[in-house]
Formats: C-alpha cells, structure tokens, sequence
C-alpha cells in the first residue's frame, strides 16, 4: 500500500490539478482569516472550508490516473487497493492543508480568550472531521458510484453544502461548537463528532472500493 500511496500522490503532484482547490481555499482562507480575529472563530472558518475543498481534491485523485495506467495498476496490485489508496491520497494532501491553514490561524489570530495549547488541540480534531467529512463526500460522488463528471461534482458541491449545515454532520456540530466556544474561551474537543466522521468515512470507502472492483474500475 505504500507503494501505491507514494505512486497516486507524484500522479496527484504531477498532474497539477491540486491547484485550482488548493488556490480556491488559499484564498478562502486568506479572505476570512485576519490578525487579531478570534482564533477559535478563525479555526472553524478554516476547517469548514475544508469540507468542500477534501470533496474537490479527492474526486481529483479517483478520476486522476489514465484508463490504461489505472488497468495496469489494478491488475498489478488489484482495484480495491488502488482505489483506496486514491481515496487516502486525497484525504492526506485535505490533512496537510488543513494543517498548514490552521497553523497560520494559530501564528496570526488572537489567542487571549484561549489558550495556544486548547485552541491547538480543539482546532487540530476539528481540522480532522471536516476533512474527514469531505473526504466522504468526495468519495461517494466520484467514480465508480457516479459515473458522470458533471453529475458527480453537483453531487459533491451538494453534499459539501449539506455536510456544512446539517445539524447531524460531524462537520456541522465540530465546527458549530468551536465557534460557540470563541465566546465562552473553553475550546471544546468534539471526539464524538471525529468518531462518526472516521465512520463515515470507513463506510465510504466501504462502499466504494468494493464498486471499484465489480465495475472493472481500478481508481
């Protein structure tokens, strides 16, 4: 698998698509994102963000690879294992953005109401479930499960939307409830949102690995 994780992220890196999400969240971040603003509130800003832009990056990474590299691949290491290291590849490079968002938030953003510590901890889980969340999007609204790419990016912008404001997403409620705790300064740690974003997540890829290998697709 690591063989596969280091060969979709140089197809991810060569390819050069990353940076159409990678700009559009740059400057979603840097729009949003001031010095002297509350951090905790600048946190949540950065990792909402993050639902729609893991969506972006991962539907890039399953639909990234030529037909004819992509059959290679899944006859060499099988279609399910080649999928899921697409999928991961695209949550990694979501996790890595995340970071390096939150960690300007951290450097730049009013830490009076919290500590650097607690607003670190707090900041870093809600990074993960809303990459997480994302990541789940993405993969349910690409290849194999959604064959059309204009279907699959409506879908995908949808789901984002609804992961953002539904009250039963883990991406709504962690983020809901840092933002909520910018007034009270205790940032909280949301570990039951994380626990159903990694589940979520678990079953996406449940879904779709499988259908990668029944509909001969091997990314």
């Amino acid at each position: 698998m690591t063989a596969l994780l280091r060969y979709q992220a140089a197809l991810l890196l060569s390819s050069q698509r990353w940076l159409a999400p990678f700009v559009a969240y740059a400057a979603f971040v840097g729009v949003g994102i001031r010095p002297g603003d509350p951090v905790l509130d600048s946190l949540g800003y950065a990792a909402a963000g993050l639902v729609p832009f893991a969506a972006w990056l991962v539907r890039i990474c399953v639909t990234n690879e030529p037909a004819a590299a992509r059959d290679c691949a899944a006859a060499a290491a099988g279609p399910v294992r080649v999928h899921a290291a697409a999928l991961l590849t695209g949550l990694a490079g979501a996790l890595l953005t995340g970071a390096l968002a939150a960690g300007a938030a951290l450097l730049i953003c009013d830490r009076a109401a919290a500590g650097p510590a607690a607003a670190a901890g707090a900041g870093g889980l809600v990074t993960v479930v809303c990459a997480l969340t994302g990541a789940t999007v993405g993969a349910l609204c690409a290849r194999p499960l959604v064959r059309r790419r204009g279907h699959g990016v409506l879908a995908a912008l949808l789901g984002s939307l609804l992961a953002l404001v539904l009250p039963p997403s883990p991406a709504h409620g962690a983020v809901s409830a840092l933002v909520t705790a910018g007034r009270s300064g205790t940032p909280p740690l949301p570990f039951t949102a994380l626990a159903l974003a990694l589940a979520l997540a678990a079953a996406a890829g449940a879904v779709a690995c499988p259908a990668a290998a029944r509909r001969g697709e091997g990314a």
